[in-house]
Order: structure tokens, then sequence, then C-alpha cells
């Protein structure tokens, strides 16, 4: 193996450059700004958690989880994502906290790449997570604030996509008799292969009807009045009872005035064994992945020791920075140049420019400052009385 450049960086790592890095501070402060306002408090986790614990407990595939082993041989992860570590909390440091919990966070987490994904293995997000609440009133909160976030960040065209993993599951349950075959048709959802899934589907020499349906579930996708049409497809139990709560989400969503960002797509799938309920992803115009995704996960909570709904969303900062055109304000930036005898007075300048919360580079003036373009400063203050720039 071949030792690495001095400039190469491990797969899937990448450096941020000052002009990046100021837009998505930027777009932190916007959204952290517009979560608080809604009653989010921030929290923090460690950068490594066990693997058993919140390595275990994550949707992430397995595969995609950094493993390291500590000084006293227990393998710990990279945390994958902040769902896991913050179920962790609650149900430890926040257990004699009254619910719901309303918690935010800003952190970067880990995902392994393969050599041909170009994706970034470490990468910030933003979230929310509104813990001990199973009310239709909670996952509306979450998908209003979603809408809120990406108001407030400056996208300017965006949708966010709602699905309900029990309408899915029920479905599915009432036509297909295999538990095998029922997850083969999620897998070629949640890959968003829907051609194999048609293909799968014939396969499987259902009844016409039988078949008609799952193509009908295919083209459910618009606004509330699909809501009849998926409630003709069911016959009753897990899948009417999902009907009747997106029902009552758009009825809650149009109290929160959102409904018009929002479109129903009842063959969404984000995980296949982690959401339990509502779940949702918003799209910007013109961006193949997600920007935002979230949903209602009510099993989690249980593998901490503290049994309780709860339900989130995260932004994809990466994703965000893409979709908001954002130009900085050029803030006043001022250059002393002086002579090493003048250097108290430069000095002294600078701090009383700064006071005024100036910006302010101060340097000797030398021979190689004759090539360096000056625009970026607001003003040059040539203290050695040379020739002007």
């Amino acid at each position: 193996m071949s030792k690495p450049l001095g400039f190469e960086k491990p797969l899937g790592m990448r450096d941020i450059l000052p002009d990046v890095l100021e837009k998505q501070r930027w777009l932190e402060h916007q959204v952290k700004a517009c979560m608080k306002q809604w009653g989010y408090r921030e929290i923090g986790t460690p950068t490594l958690e066990y693997y058993d614990t919140v390595g275990g407990a994550s949707a992430t595939l397995d595969h995609k989880l950094f493993k390291l082993l500590d000084s006293e041989g227990k393998t710990v992860v990279l945390r994958p994502d902040m769902t896991a570590p913050i179920a962790r909390v609650a149900s430890s440091l926040l257990k004699e906290d009254p619910l719901p919990l309303r918690l935010m966070y800003t952190a970067n987490v880990f995902r392994a790449q393969k050599n041909e994904a170009g994706r970034n293995a470490e990468f910030p997000q933003l979230g929310i997570e509104c813990v001990g609440s199973s009310s239709v009133d909670a996952d509306a909160e979450a998908i209003a604030l979603a809408v809120s976030v990406l108001k407030e960040a400056g996208v300017p065209v965006f949708k966010i996509a709602v699905g309900h993993i029990g309408f899915l599951e029920g479905l599915l349950e009432e036509i297909i008799e295999e538990k095998e075959d029922r997850e083969k048709l999620k897998e070629f959802l949640y890959h968003r292969d829907y051609v194999g899934f048609r293909h799968y589907a014939k396969g499987l020499a259902l009844p016409e009807g039988n078949e008609a349906r799952l193509y009908e579930l295919l083209r459910l996708r618009g606004g509330k009045e699909l809501l009849e049409r998926a409630e003709a497809i069911t016959v009753n139990g897990q899948a009417r009872k999902a009907v009747n709560n997106l029902r009552e989400l758009w009825e809650a969503l149009e109290a929160y005035q959102v409904e018009e960002y929002v479109l129903l797509d009842l063959n969404l799938l984000r995980s296949l064994d982690y959401y339990t309920g509502i779940l949702f992803e918003g799209y910007a115009a013109n961006q193949g992945f997600s920007i935002c995704a979230g949903g209602r996960y009510d099993s989690l909570m249980a593998q901490f020791g503290r049994p309780c709904p709860a339900t989130g969303f995260a932004v994809q900062m990466d994703s965000l920075l893409e979709a908001v055109n954002y130009q900085p304000v050029q803030a006043n930036k001022f250059l002393i140049l002086y002579h090493a005898n003048q250097r108290t007075e430069a000095l002294a300048r600078a701090r009383a420019l700064r006071t005024e919360e100036k910006a302010v580079v101060i340097t000797q003036r030398k021979e190689e400052w004759a090539q360096t373009d000056f625009s970026q400063y607001t003003e040059v203050i040539d203290l050695t009385g040379e020739e002007a720039i």
C-alpha cells in the first residue's frame, strides 16, 4: 500500500474554504434562530459513541458505520446521526425532565462511503427531536417547522413530501401473504425502483384486483384529494388507520398555513425498519437529493430504557448550501501599513477601528505588497507616507 501524498485526505473527507464556511455559518445562524423561536433547546453529544448502544440503535446501515476500538477493547463508532445519541441522553441525563422534550442540534455526522460513491463521509446536520408526544400535532409541528426553517434559510422553491409507513405496510399485508415478498417490494420503493416494483409485482401472479391496488399505490402523490383514493384501495386495519392519521395531519397543516408546501407521497419510504408512522422529505427545486428528512420513530426510545413516542427531522447542510443563493455582506475591512518604528501608532489606530467593529489587518510595508490585490479592503491606511498604492 502506497503512502498517501501530503495533500491527500481520507476517502470522503474534505476541506471547507473560507467563502463556503462563511455561508455555512450564516445558514446555521438562520436555522438555529428559527428552531429556538419554536421552543427548542440546543444539545451536544460526543463524536464517539459505543457501537452496542448508539451504533446498534441508529437507522444507518451497519456497513456505513465508522468503527474503532478504544483503549479498553470496546467497539466505538463515529456518530452516524444525532437521533440515537439524543435518545440516549433523553433516557439518562434528562430522564427526570417532563415530556415532551424539545431538543435541537448542530453537529457533524459520519458515514463511510465507497470509492465510486463520490459523497462526503463527514457532513454537518442541523435538526430537532420532539420526544414524548404521540399526537398528530407533534407531527404537524415538525413538518411546519421544517417549512419555516427552509423559508428562513432562503430556499426559494421547495416541497415537503409526506408519507406514512403504516399505510404502506398495511396495504402490502392486505394484498401479499408472504413477508419475503412484502420486504422485496419495500426494497424497490426504498431505492425508488418503480420499474422493478412493477416487474416483481407482476411475477407474483396476484388476482387482477390486488395487482391494480399495488399499481395504484405508485400513483398516490398529490394533495389531500388523494386520501379518498388511498382509502378506496384499503380494506381496514392498519392502512385505513394511517389514512385517517394523514387526514388529521393535513387539517393541522392547514391550521399552520403550510399546506401549499406539502405533497402527499404514500409510497415514500426512507428506512426499511426505523420509522413507525408519518415520515417526510424536503426537496428544493432542481436538486436530486433531499434537503431535509425526518418522521416518527416511536420504537427507538425503548432501546434506551425510556419507552415513549418521538418525532424529528434533520437538515442536510450540504444540500442547503447548494439550494441557497447567499450573497455575503461586505464588512468594512481596513489595511494599515507601517514601518517598524511606527508599530505603536499602527496598533493604536487598529484598536480604535476595532472598537467600531471594523475588521483591521496591519502589516509592515514591504516590496512584495506591490503585487497584492487591495480591492478587498475598504480603505488602506499607509502610515509610511510612501507612494500611494
